[in-house]
């Protein structure tokens, strides 16, 4: 007779990994099942880093999240030798007058600052004078910005952190199998049935983190709730560097009152003379095996015509290296964690609409938590289905 798992985590992307390495620890008897190879670059997890900062304009609910992530990876880094989290400081600006717009929230400067007071997060609000004399690297500016600057801001290696978690959860005997594409689910009786190419797993739970793939996978209602978004990562040479020094931040640069006027980025990485920019849009929907995965060289000549001429130091239109990465997003721009509506006993972790990966290790402590019980509970209310009627 086949083995019985405790808890069964379908995905091994961000959170999926972060919630098999939890409950690995916790001694769970668990299996993760991903239909490819992570880290892989398919999903929404790689591309080399990602924006980590404390107080996040979506709101306060998720602070708890991140706040333990930088935990979990300082103490993964200790217990590895391995560098997860680089704490350069993250800057975000907005124009000074009208309210701008991010991930669907107004103010998202404001936003922050308050997240940052409520709970004691170091940060400094600054003026656009104070950003010009501090961080040279950004060009032209208005001089009416409003910005929040958060020194234990920084990025994170979303790769490392992933194979770090894996490697934790194998070590805590955790099976793994990649390669393994998930046909079905279904509750029955009181376990889980996992039909796989390879054969059925069965389980006493399941955890669903399967982000693009979770709404072909598991139909109403994420079908109507999540929409798959192309989105894309251009780096760009730096023809002069001496404008990034040891303190220049990631940053979100809001130049605008909607979700299209802005950028993101990051400093050149140690020893790289290009610099790693992006956007965000919400127009265009996609599927996650549809997606187009090239980038087409006038995509990246639009993105430097449009939001990095003339706005960041040294950067030139010369193009290092593009890629495609997907969002799943939700329909108010925020998380789901909750139980599927018609099984009680899969728990759905997904999806994380393109702010995601800095909450990750502390998503997957949250949902060990939760089905583990013990310490590290948070409440996941603010994230459940019923928001959304």
């Amino acid at each position: 007779m086949s083995r019985r798992f405790d808890v069964a985590v379908l995905g091994l992307g961000a959170m999926g990994s972060a919630a098999l390495y939890q409950l690995a620890k916790r001694g769970a008897a668990v299996v993760g099942l991903d239909r490819f190879a992570p880290p892989h670059a398919l999903g929404s997890s790689h591309g080399e880093t990602r924006i980590t900062r404390q107080a996040v304009g979506e709101g306060s609910d998720y602070v708890p999240f991140v706040t333990a992530s930088h935990r979990i990876w300082r103490a993964l880094e200790a217990e590895t030798g391995e560098t997860l989290l680089n704490a350069c400081g993250a800057l975000v600006m907005a124009p000074g007058h009208g309210v701008s717009s991010h991930h669907g929230k107004p103010d998202f400067v404001g936003r922050s600052i308050a997240a940052a007071e409520g709970a004691g997060i170091a940060h400094a609000v600054l003026d656009g004078a104070e950003v010009a004399r501090r961080f040279p690297q950004f060009l032209n500016l208005a001089g009416d910005e409003k910005a929040y600057y958060e020194p234990g801001g920084g990025y994170v290696f979303p790769e490392r952190c992933l194979a770090a978690q894996l490697r934790g959860a194998a070590a805590s005997e955790a099976e793994i199998r990649t390669g393994c594409a998930v046909a079905d689910l279904r509750q029955d009786g009181d376990g889980i049935r996992i039909e796989t190419a390879d054969g059925p797993i069965l389980a006493d739970r399941a955890v669903v983190a399967a982000g693009a793939w979770t709404a072909p996978l598991l139909g109403s209602p994420f079908d109507r709730l999540l929409t798959v978004r192309r989105q894309l990562l251009h780096w760009y040479a730096l023809a002069d560097d001496t404008a990034y020094g040891p303190d220049a931040p990631v940053f979100i640069w809001m130049y605008g009152t909607t979700d299209t006027d802005y950028l993101y980025g990051f400093p050149p990485m140690p020893g790289d003379r290009s610099i790693k920019v992006a956007t965000e849009q919400y127009s265009t929907a996609t599927t996650a095996d549809g997606v187009e995965r090239r980038v087409d060289p006038s995509e990246s000549d639009a993105m430097y015509r449009l939001r990095v001429e003339n706005r960041l130091a040294g950067a030139t239109p010369e193009v290092v290296r593009a890629a495609a990465c997907v969002y799943t997003v939700t329909p108010d721009r925020g998380f789901i964690i909750d139980r599927h509506p018609g099984m009680d006993r899969v728990l759905v972790v997904s999806a994380c609409s393109g702010h995601g990966f800095k909450h990750s290790a502390g998503i997957g402590e949250a949902v060990a938590a939760e089905l583990a019980g013990g310490a590290g509970r948070v409440d996941l209310a603010p994230f459940a289905l019923a928001r959304f009627g």
